[in-house]
């Protein structure tokens, strides 16, 4: 069975005025299709960096990159892209709505730019899924944080991706609303075989998955399934 995600050997380097900063030290990673991964650490560790060199919004200073089989080394940002579209779904802290479409016409941007059919009635149903179904024509700036953060995972989950990357996905969220789109996550990843990939403080919800992996000096080691290791 082919991996879903294979992180090999993956080195990310920031150059500074004087020095370079290392922050993913030879990562290696392999998740199978269907399993729920949690990553931990603290604040500063580079989950975020992970996450963007992970879905090839960022490239890796060497090591590589493999999605569904597909290596991302070699492929430029237009590849990359149509490679996301493909196959991930990603929902990041900063919600990346864009201010003049309605949160309906946010949700149905993926499928308008790849071409799809029925984008109004797809993202209509996808609001409704996440608890939006009477903020269709509302825009960003009249949405709470947390209705944003609804209207971001709408978005990333309209094109049945088989990856999902989530940061934090239920960082701006009250604990009620926190528990309907986690639970809507797991439904999706029993119902339809989505990959779940979560970066998260929450140990509660780390334990739920079926592998937990904390970030520290660029690599991830694994905790036990049982741990309750403080997350900062």
């Amino acid at each position: 069975m082919t991996n879903i995600i294979e992180l090999n050997e993956l080195c990310k380097l920031y150059a500074m005025s004087t020095s370079q900063v290392k922050v993913l030290h030879n990562l290696n990673l392999h998740v199978k299709p269907k399993e729920k991964v949690a990553i931990i650490g603290p604040s500063g560790s580079g989950k975020t960096t992970l996450l963007l060199t992970l879905t090839g919004l960022e490239t890796p200073t060497s090591g590589d990159v493999i999605i569904s089989g597909k290596s991302l080394t070699g492929r430029d940002g237009d590849a990359r892209a149509d490679l996301r579209k493909q196959h991930i779904g990603i929902v990041f802290q900063s919600f990346h709505l864009i201010p003049s479409l309605t949160a309906r016409e946010n949700v149905a941007l993926p499928v308008e730019i790849s071409g799809g059919k029925n984008s109004r009635q797809l993202a209509t149903a996808m609001l409704d899924k996440v608890g939006l179904g009477d903020r269709h024509d509302h825009y960003p700036a009249q949405l709470s944080g947390g209705e944003q953060q609804r209207v971001a995972i709408a978005r990333a989950l309209i094109h049945g991706p088989e990856l999902i990357v989530a940061d934090e996905p239920t960082g701006n969220l009250d604990e009620a609303t926190g528990e309907h789109i986690m639970q809507l996550l797991f439904d999706l990843n029993r119902d339809s075989g989505t990959t779940l990939l979560l970066v998260t403080h929450d140990n509660e919800l780390a334990k739920r998955c079926d592998r937990t992996l904390r970030l520290h000096d660029g690599r991830l080691d694994p905790l036990a399934s049982n741990s309750t290791e403080a997350v900062q």
